[in-house]
């Protein structure tokens, strides 16, 4: 019996977070290289895998990429891959859901809960049936072991603990 499969599309997608700088504003970035699947027709009850590759991290500024990339905050040689791994899809109501699933970085894994919005389905003009997600959540990165940081002057830190999560994404049945 073969049974449905969805994977992500990405051009059409975008994994993106945000982290207080300064403490008083915020850098951007996406990561660039990433592949997710959902095995059955039913998002909801069906098994979700995420892969996203550490070193493919892009905030549009070389040397604190490079940063982000060593042993200081991914340690992207030793730990190439960020994975996530759904757990439940819980229905709050036509258009939102709560995801609890199983992040790992760096060979630590945790149980995150994230917020999503359900685009829909649709078709694109080649017949590709389409279904899309926004994702939404906070985490902190010391959880994971991205502990790196440095003390202001002025009291405070140079890096926000709280990783903030904004991805739009849309996946393709197969």
């Amino acid at each position: 019996m073969s049974t449905t499969k969805w994977v992500i599309d990405p051009t059409h997608s975008e994994l993106g977070f945000k982290v207080k700088h300064l403490m008083i504003s915020n850098v951007k970035g996406v990561f660039t290289n990433y592949e997710a699947t959902i095995d059955g027709e039913n998002f909801a009850t069906s098994p979700l895998k995420v892969t996203i590759q550490a070193a493919s991290i892009n905030t549009n500024n070389t040397d604190r990429d490079n940063h982000l990339k060593s042993a200081d905050f991914f340690d992207a040689e030793n730990f190439p891959n960020l994975t996530f791994e759904g757990l439940s899809f819980t229905k709050v109501d036509d258009e939102e859901y709560k995801l609890k699933g199983v992040l790992t970085i760096k060979e630590v894994s945790k149980e995150i809960e994230l917020d999503v919005a359900y685009g829909g389905t649709n078709k694109d003009p080649w017949g590709n049936e389409k279904m899309a997600f926004e994702i939404t959540g906070k985490l902190n990165r010391k959880d994971f072991g991205l502990n790196w940081n440095s003390t202001l002057e002025t009291g405070g830190v140079l890096v926000g603990d709280e990783v903030k999560i904004n991805t739009e994404v849309q996946f393709v049945k197969q």
